[in-house]
């Protein structure tokens, strides 16, 4: 055979093997990579999401959690997972920010995956232990900065979303302080409860029931608005910390090379799972809400990821705080 015909015959191969893939998608199990530990507020979106993608899909998701390192060892492990359309990784804003923390990453965030879609945004409390001292936000500045070398601020491990915070935190109130950093949200949550360390800034899906049940003191929160959840706190913008603002948003991904029609099925999987009453209520009881069938695409994520690594790279590198 010629090399002409050659070509042709694998061209014509590929044209008649590609809608076949697109219309079995997908045959069997899935796994989603959490790059954090079981319970905590990545964790609990992943579920959210998980269960009803699978009913969507026709097939079941597992959650497989791979902890460690800020989240690189999970992203690592999907980044070279076979690209076959039955891996994703849903990771949070710690995907941006480890193309600066780590400066020996073993793959590039932006090189090594293909995109679904965004989930969801996390709103941020700052809060400290039930019996800190400042009865309102203005106070809390005013005492931190007065006690900044007695007071600890935990975070739950370099990279992770209280660190971010907590980072910001500090140039906002162009204050440092003693950080404490630990193995996952879960045991910083427990020493500040049990008033071992004094201030945390986390996610609403990690401290809205201890809000909620007056077990830690909350103080501002990190949107541009109020939430409803909290109708009664003031945000960090009105507050006079503006550089507090932010929110931990969430993604998914596959590993690079995976098949464009495999991405695309499970982004209206993805759409269809937040557009359901119940996670739509869930993350609502959780002080969040679901992305927008818009945003919830490869192309909306793609942009997020870009942007947000060109914005914290320089926070990052002010702080001279890096993971390796």
């Amino acid at each position: 055979m010629s090399i002409s015909k050659l070509v042709g015959a694998l061209v014509a191969a590929t044209m008649l093997t590609a809608p076949a893939f697109a219309q079995d998608y997908p045959s069997r199990q899935m796994t989603m990579v959490v790059p954090f530990s079981a319970g905590g507020p990545t964790d609990t979106v992943a579920r959210l999401v998980a269960e009803k993608m699978s009913a969507d899909l026709g097939q079941t998701i597992v959650i497989e959690n791979v902890g460690g390192a800020g989240g690189t060892l999970g992203a690592g492990q999907v980044a070279k997972a076979e690209p076959d359309g039955y891996t994703m990784l849903l990771h949070h804003i710690g995907m941006a920010t480890s193309a600066t923390l780590y400066r020996n990453l073993a793959y590039d965030p932006l090189a090594a995956f293909e995109y679904v879609g965004l989930v969801t945004e996390v709103p941020m409390v700052l809060v400290a232990r039930k019996d800190f001292e400042p009865a309102d936000i203005n106070g809390f500045k005013d005492y931190v900065k007065a006690n900044a070398d007695k007071l600890t601020l935990a975070n739950a491990g370099i990279g992770a979303a209280s660190h971010l915070c907590g980072m910001l935190l500090m140039q906002a109130l162009e204050t440092p302080m003693v950080t404490v950093p630990y193995k996952g949200t879960g045991p910083a949550m427990t020493d500040l409860l049990g008033g071992q360390v004094d201030i945390m800034c986390d996610q609403t899906t990690n401290t809205t029931q201890q809000i909620q049940g007056g077990t830690i003191k909350p103080y501002a929160v990190t949107t541009p608005e109020r939430l409803p959840l909290f109708p009664d706190l003031p945000t960090a913008k009105e507050s006079g910390l503006e550089s507090l603002e932010f929110a931990i948003w969430h993604g998914i991904y596959t590993p690079k090379g995976t098949p464009a029609e495999a991405n695309e099925r499970l982004s209206k999987a993805l759409q269809a799972a937040l557009a359901d009453e119940g996670v739509i209520k869930a993350m609502a009881d959780l002080g969040t809400a679901p992305s927008s069938a818009e945003d919830a695409t490869p192309a909306a994520l793609q942009a997020q990821l870009e942007s947000e690594i060109a914005r914290w790279k320089p926070v990052i590198e002010a702080a001279g705080v890096y993971a390796d």
